[in-house]
């Protein structure tokens, strides 16, 4: 599994602190130089600084000047187009720096989620900024940066502070989130970026500030065949090669780029968008996708539907048809899932990760996760991955005669074998191989069986492999 320690940082090689003595001096008298010259000054200081050993206050104050004098730098480098070389390893300097000082953060005794919060950010704003500037120059980061940036991420799900908002005044434009900011260097990176011109590479990074807190980094199960990029954190690259196998990957860090919000939101007016932005948008969305074609055609449908929400209205439906759910309207469909539009007021109840039976027209029941949402004027749009099988009511007890507990249990034929069976449960309500009593509406006696571990998890709902006899 992946592990702070694996972050890159430099050795420590220096005691001596003498360049903090004067160090805003240092870097005030630096900007009266010509420019290149004040970066190498300002360079060499932050190197110096980055080897030495120093308290995690005085780290932190030295690295809040130096990232003053990088908003100085990168608003007045001369000349148009890709950076000097100077201001690429400035941008991977502070990232040292502030992973370095996530270090140090991370072993004191007490670490305050805001304090970890921007430390995080930070560290991961700098190494974005190196990620973006590598490609600027037409050149492939180094594995080390994205090994990092994954790592950060990953860091940040680890203590559930990838949504927690972060003014960061910086150019171009980052996202306000940590998620936000990886997923925005992750989009940037699927952009095909090498067919962007120099300047182009800034104004899409920007452009996609605002949007790419929508798009979602889901747990990857082998049964999803949605057409999001595959990513693996603990790899050295931003993505999964479409055409390369997964062959014995560490299932715990891969990711699925779910892009459904993002979406819908790149088709309504942006007020602070600018025209050129949009056009650029509109160029490199074809390429988020991480393939080169649709796996699934998407087709277009007008009609309506209706949407039983979460596990306890499930199983009352099926034991017996009640009034039906929510209205919904089916916009586009393919054998992988499908977008719904609802009503603003019922339907905003539905959270992603919440297990739904839609009803079409032709009445077959089919078992659905919601993968993502997205709220606007039209209303609540819904994006849905299918869930093969025929879903059946059932009831778990612990002992043959106490309370029962309703569950869901979805079959899916096997040629040659039989039955493939996965039991839905609401998520914590019971412990992997706990005891327990299994009878499905149809069937007058109960079964016992070990509850082995789910194969699917969301949020709200856990999905267990069964064998029945």
């Amino acid at each position: 599994m992946l592990d702070a320690l694996h972050l890159e940082v430099p050795a420590i090689l220096d005691e001596d602190k003498s360049g903090l003595l004067r160090l805003a001096e240092v870097l005030a008298e630096a900007r009266h130089l010509p420019w290149e010259t004040a970066l190498q000054r300002t360079l060499g200081l932050l190197c110096r600084l980055n080897r030495s050993a120093l308290t995690l206050l005085e780290r932190q104050r030295a690295l809040q000047s130096f990232s003053e004098e990088y908003r100085f730098y990168s608003n007045g480098y001369p000349g148009t187009g890709a950076p000097p070389a100077a201001f690429l390893q400035l941008c991977e300097e502070l990232a040292l720096g502030f992973k370095r000082l996530l270090l140090q953060l991370l072993q004191s005794r007490h670490p305050s989620p805001p304090h970890l919060t921007w430390c995080l950010y930070m560290a991961a704003h700098f190494l974005t900024q190196a990620l973006l500037r590598h490609y600027q120059r037409y050149q492939e980061p180094p594995p080390g940066l994205w090994r990092d940036a994954h790592l950060l991420y990953w860091l940040g799900e680890q203590r559930d502070c990838l949504d927690e908002p972060i003014a960061a005044a910086f150019q171009p434009t980052p996202a306000d989130s940590l998620r936000g900011l990886h997923q925005q260097i992750l989009l940037f990176a699927l952009s095909n970026p090498f067919h962007l011109t120099e300047d182009e590479g800034p104004r899409l990074f920007g452009a996609l500030a605002p949007l790419a807190g929508l798009a979602r980094l889901l747990p990857w199960d082998e049964e999803d065949d949605s057409e999001g990029a595959l990513v693996d954190l603990g790899e050295g690259r931003p993505y999964w090669p479409p055409q390369q196998p997964l062959v014995a990957s560490p299932h715990p860090t891969l990711r699925r780029l779910e892009l459904g919000a993002l979406s819908i939101a790149l088709d309504e007016p942006a007020p602070l968008q600018s025209e050129a932005e949009h056009d650029l948008l509109e160029r490199v969305r074809p390429h988020w996708s991480g393939r080169p074609q649709r796996r699934h055609p998407r087709a277009d449908h007008g009609a309506r539907c209706h949407l039983i929400v979460g596990l306890a209205a499930i199983h009352t439906h099926l034991l017996g048809p009640l009034p039906l759910g929510g209205n919904a309207r089916m916009l586009d469909a393919s054998s992988g899932g499908a977008r719904l539009l609802c009503d603003a007021g019922p339907g905003a109840e539905v959270p992603v990760g919440q297990l739904v039976l839609l009803l079409s027209s032709s009445g077959t029941p089919t078992l659905a996760l919601v993968r993502w949402r997205h709220l606007n004027g039209e209303g609540l749009h819904l994006g849905l991955r299918y869930l093969k099988g025929l879903p059946r009511p059932a009831w778990l007890r612990r002992t043959p005669t106490t309370q029962p507990h309703p569950a869901i249990l979805q079959s899916t034929p096997a040629p040659g074998v039989g039955w493939h069976h996965g039991l839905w449960l609401p998520r914590g309500q019971f412990a992997e191989d706990e005891n327990l009593w299994l009878q499905l509406a149809s069937v007058n006696n109960q079964g016992r069986f070990l509850l082995p571990g789910a194969n699917l998890d969301t949020p709200l709902v856990t999905r267990h492999p069964l064998r029945l006899a």
